[in-house]
């Protein structure tokens, strides 16, 4: 029997702040290549050339107000605040609980406040772009990926190794 493996409880952590209780929802970033369509002389058909990856975003609503994220507004660091997302997933057959750790560091873009109405919700959501990302199951890291530093790691691979060489870096 298989079953897929559900998010089963989460936690974040801003700058080593814990959100518990606090952290209603987050949006985990999209991971995707920025790929552009070519067909040359010859070819049968089009195939879609590798230019890097695209931007990373990260987004989070708080249960209320947060003042931490009102004073990391504006840092100047394109990496000037740390997230550690983690997570407990686990599958309705019987295996274990994954753990699963997601580190990202970025600055916050946009602190929208919602609505304010007496006696209603007053979530407010943060949008962060990200500069470093870094996903672990079970403490092995699946993907590691650091912008500024020009790192690509996948499944223990670093596939940017051989474009930071030709560069000297």
């Amino acid at each position: 029997m298989g079953l897929p493996s559900k998010l089963k409880n989460f936690n974040l952590f801003n700058d080593g702040n814990n959100y518990i209780g606090v952290i209603g929802e987050f949006t985990q970033p999209k991971i995707a290549h920025a790929m552009e369509e070519w067909r040359g002389g010859g070819m049968l058909g089009p195939v879609k050339v590798d230019n890097g990856l695209q931007l990373m975003e990260a987004e989070f609503t708080n249960g209320g107000l947060v003042r931490q994220c009102f004073r990391q507004m504006g840092d100047p660091r394109v990496d000037g605040v740390l997230l550690r997302l983690v997570g407990a997933y686990r599958a309705d057959d019987g295996s274990g609980v994954d753990a699963v750790e997601i580190v990202m560091r970025g600055r916050i873009e946009e602190l929208d406040m919602g609505n304010a109405k007496a006696g209603e919700d007053t979530e407010h959501k943060v949008k962060m772009p990200l500069a470093y990302y870094k996903i672990a199951i079970n403490d092995r890291v699946e993907i590691e990926i650091d912008m500024l530093n020009a790192v690509y790691i996948v499944d223990g691979v670093d596939r940017y190794a051989e474009i930071r060489a030709a560069l000297g870096l």
